[in-house]
């Protein structure tokens, strides 16, 4: 079983993404995923810095995976989004369909978002076919889903033809508007958003009238209120064969997550999950908010 390092989803300075990478060269991530996959407004890394930053990290000898924008609107997107596919090098994470599409027509293997509706066996024929060679479960299947899909593959005999990661610790990506909701908690419109929401390195939390947390707002993002905690689930996941293990990062205690993870590996040790900051109740087919 690998750990993964997903795309950095927060809309963070410069210098402070070039120094969260420099620590995960040295994190036991086997491979990291880099990129914008919010906002193309978020323009303190172009897409030819995050080649750049993509191509040091590889000097490590981790897998490095290019990440796409999740929502295009724009031709000018689009030309962006070809030329990461088309980078010559690094293998691409299609957070949107029009990767798919791209990817396939170079010819190139790539992996496959959570964001895209991927769902049962025969879209996941589909997409192997475009060039799938990994396979992100969308966050908001159980883990009884996740079962039966990868023994349904099994059966079909294409199991061995993909890795499948899940996202196991982090904010959750829950949906995507063309609208702008950190900008709008300031009044602001969209196209005046002076970059607001990195003011938010963690998102802007929303609350319910009762005081709870229910989400977490990240530009055109919205995100799950409690961060996602799938600990004590790693002896399942390595039982039903998952490959790849994802650790989504808000700050620099993402890197000691991996480590806490990896351990579990080798642990019966059952992490107490605080109710009120975390929660698994998408894997157990219960309320996502919730705790089992």
């Amino acid at each position: 079983m690998k750990f993964s390092l997903g795309a950095a989803q927060f809309f963070w300075p410069k210098q402070q993404v070039e120094d969260f990478y420099q620590q995960a060269k040295d994190s036991s991530a086997d491979i990291i995923y880099v990129g914008e996959t919010v906002c193309s407004k978020r323009r303190e890394l172009r897409d030819k810095d995050w080649l750049a930053l993509a191509q040091d990290i590889a000097t490590t000898g981790k897998q490095v995976v290019i990440s796409t924008m999740t929502l295009l609107e724009s031709p000018a997107e689009l030309q962006v989004l070809k030329r990461l596919c088309n980078n010559g090098d690094l293998l691409v994470e299609a957070n949107d369909l029009s990767a798919v599409q791209v990817m396939h027509e170079l010819k190139l293997p790539f992996v496959v978002g959570a964001a895209i509706n991927c769902y049962n066996l025969a879209t996941l024929k589909v997409l192997l076919k475009q060039g799938m060679t990994r396979w992100v479960m969308p966050v908001e299947l159980s883990g009884d889903w996740l079962k039966q899909l990868l023994d349904e593959a099994e059966d079909e005999g294409i199991r061995s033809q993909f890795e499948a990661e899940v996202f196991s610790w982090g904010y959750m990506p829950l949906a995507y508007s063309a609208r702008c909701f950190t900008a709008r908690s300031e009044d602001r419109p969209k196209d005046d958003c002076q970059y607001c929401c990195i003011n938010y390195p963690q998102g802007r939390r929303m609350n319910s009238r009762e005081g709870e947390r229910v989400f977490v707002l990240n530009g055109i993002q919205t995100m799950s209120g409690y961060q996602y905690n799938l600990i004590n689930e790693m002896a399942d996941m390595q039982a039903m064969g998952v490959d790849v293990v994802r650790i989504s990062p808000d700050s620099e205690l993402a890197l000691q997550k991996l480590d806490d993870f990896r351990a579990q590996l080798t642990s019966a040790k059952q992490y107490p999950l605080d109710g009120k900051a975390e929660c698994n109740g998408y894997w157990h087919k219960i309320a996502g908010m919730s705790v089992q």
